[in-house]
């Protein structure tokens, strides 16, 4: 591996200033300059006699790859020299993403290396923004012969990171239109075990004792037990619209876009029913549908994460239909949110469809409310003003259809369109043929 080491300039520069006095003084007979040219010829000897055969190990590593956006994380620089010859320097740099930021900066960075020894470097960052991230890749040179002599650039390969999205907070105390399983916290009509009292009656085969009200049973003289409703859980399909993505973002702190609230809400709601118990399930509408199957549990939290950091806008060669997204993807039972900025009548023409199907819709408008057109001369304000009257418009239209229609807004935002869809399913449903 010795034809990696390459001569550095300084190294140009004793063989130019020897080789000049050399030739000086045989042309002019001046052989004192031999003298002043000894100490380049010798230094530069001395300093190649001892040439290192192995070139440095470079290695990128981080305690956690999976945080947080907005979170602090430690990288960790080794660089491995197994040469019995020691280094003079290691100089490396470390190529940043967009949304990755060092404290120091992305400058080149020295530490020595003795022989058979190991160089590390810790380095803090932040990820400004959710997704899966590049760190590097990491160029490093090594310097060797008191400079005389440089590997060329040996590249690390880059360090995969995930930030996963900050959930924003949710809470939603309604309870759902439609329940199925038996181990959720939602309170049901059928009786069985459960936290919420339904009455007392008498005692039958397959009571517990433990539920025998022994108030009701001195009183009466006969055995009584409370009965109870029973918990259900409810299934949630988390609907993602990324045909189009508007607005700039700014990572954590700043402006968010359309992608940034759309996939934090959905980190927040769907963490708040598997917390509850529910079964949430994902979906994503776009050039290239993707399904996460539902299921519940700490588990499915993850899972969900994972999910979300692959959403990004569609982008492809052919256009969506709106009727190839069937309903039969959907459980009848299930509660579809739909987050979407409403920029496409595609989408608008799907969830409408869903709505048909009998399926309890809830839009939930991601669209950035500050958005601006981002020219204000000429005919813009114009066309931005007819351009929001079409989307009221087709606001409207999906609400004539029964699908109530929220901006997202946090915790409790959507709590006032569960109460009016689950009073909805406690009355007749109309089904179009």
């Amino acid at each position: 591996m010795t034809d990696a080491w390459v001569p550095t300039r300084a190294f140009g520069r004793a063989i130019l200033m020897t080789g000049l006095l050399v030739l000086v003084a045989v042309l002019t007979g001046r052989y004192d300059l031999v003298v002043l040219a000894a100490p380049f010829a010798l230094g530069t000897a001395l300093s190649l006699r001892r040439r290192p055969t192995s070139l440095p190990a470079p290695e990128l590593s981080t305690f956690d790859g999976r945080i947080v956006e907005g979170d602090d994380f430690a990288v960790r620089v080794s660089v491995a020299n197994p040469d019995p010859v020691g280094l003079d320097l290691i100089l490396f740099r470390l190529s940043l993403p967009r949304w990755v930021r060092v404290r120091r900066g992305d400058h080149p960075y020295a530490a020595p290396a003795d022989a058979g020894s190991l160089a590390e470097i810790e380095l803090e960052g932040t990820a400004l923004r959710w997704g899966r991230h590049a760190l590097g890749p990491l160029a490093v040179h090594g310097v060797a012969c008191d400079g005389l002599l440089v590997t060329l650039r040996l590249d690390c390969e880059p360090l995969p990171i995930r930030a996963y999205p900050m959930t924003d907070p949710f809470r939603a105390d309604e309870a759902m239109p439609r329940a199925a399983g038996l181990i959720g916290q939602h309170h049901s009509r059928r009786p069985g075990e459960g936290g919420e009292l339904a009455g007392v009656r008498e005692f039958a085969p397959g009571d517990r004792l433990r539920r025998i009200d022994w108030r009701v049973t001195l009183r009466t003289r006969r055995v009584h037990v409370v009965s109870t409703l029973s918990d259900r859980d409810a299934e949630v399909v988390l609907l993602l619209d990324v045909l189009h993505e508007a607005g700039e973002s700014g990572g954590t702190g700043g402006a968010a876009s359309v992608m940034d609230t759309t996939v934090r809400a959905a980190a927040g709601i769907a963490e708040h029913y598997l917390h509850r118990g529910d079964r949430v399930a994902m979906l994503e509408y776009g050039f290239r549908p993707r399904r996460l199957r539902p299921a519940t549990g700490r588990r499915q939290y993850l899972t969900v994460l994972e999910w979300l950091l692959d959403a990004k806008p569609s982008s492809g060669a052919y256009e969506q239909d709106a009727g190839a997204f069937g309903a039969h993807l959907l459980n009848a039972n299930a509660l579809v949110i739909v987050l979407t900025p409403l920029l496409d009548q595609r989408s608008a023409a799907m969830i409408a469809g869903l709505a048909r199907s009998g399926r309890f819709v809830v839009a939930v408008d991601t669209l950035p409310p500050d958005l601006r057109p981002a020219t204000d001369t000429g005919w813009g304000p114009l066309a931005y003003r007819l351009w929001r009257m079409s989307r009221e418009n087709v606001v409207g239209l999906l609400r004539e259809h029964g699908v109530p229609v929220v901006a997202w807004a946090g915790a409790g935002s959507l709590d006032q369109v569960l109460r009016d869809v689950a009073r909805m399913a406690t009355g007749p449903k109309a089904f179009l043929r």
